[in-house]
């Protein structure tokens, strides 16, 4: 592997992560204030290109390692994370009937890209519970 490679990946993949909650952080205070500029065609469009790249990065870097969901437990907990986080973030920006319905769903969406990022810094499906020695 190479080390350039590697480092370009990785710096790909944590710049879409930044990116991609950021904006999902946005949209959420978007709905949140019922603003009509969630509908707007860069604010729909943005995030799937952002998500795009992030997943190619991951997989990227997933090759380039040679760590695999499904056979390393760290990156499994992470694409269970990411699926409820996607869930939840359908959720709160689009499926929820109501804005309470909405407001929890980003709360759980929050919650689940927050253990995703744990997992990810700590390489362990126990995510931030490594931290308090749990």
């Amino acid at each position: 592997m190479s080390p350039t490679a590697y480092l370009v990946a990785k710096s790909i993949h944590v710049g879409c992560v930044v990116v991609s909650l950021a904006g999902f952080g946005v949209r959420g205070l978007l709905m949140l204030a019922d603003s009509p500029r969630l509908s707007a065609r860069l604010v729909r469009v943005a995030p799937h290109i952002v998500d795009t790249l992030l997943l190619a990065s991951a997989l990227w870097l997933a090759w380039l390692l040679g760590q695999y969901p499904f056979v390393h437990a760290w990156l499994t907990a992470k694409v269970l994370g990411l699926l409820a986080y996607i869930g939840f973030g359908t959720v709160a920006l689009r499926r929820g009937r109501t804005k309470s319905l909405r407001s929890a769903a980003l709360v759980a969406a929050t919650l689940a890209a927050a253990y995703v990022v744990a997992v990810a810094l700590t390489r362990d499906p126990r995510g931030p519970l490594v931290w308090l020695g749990a």
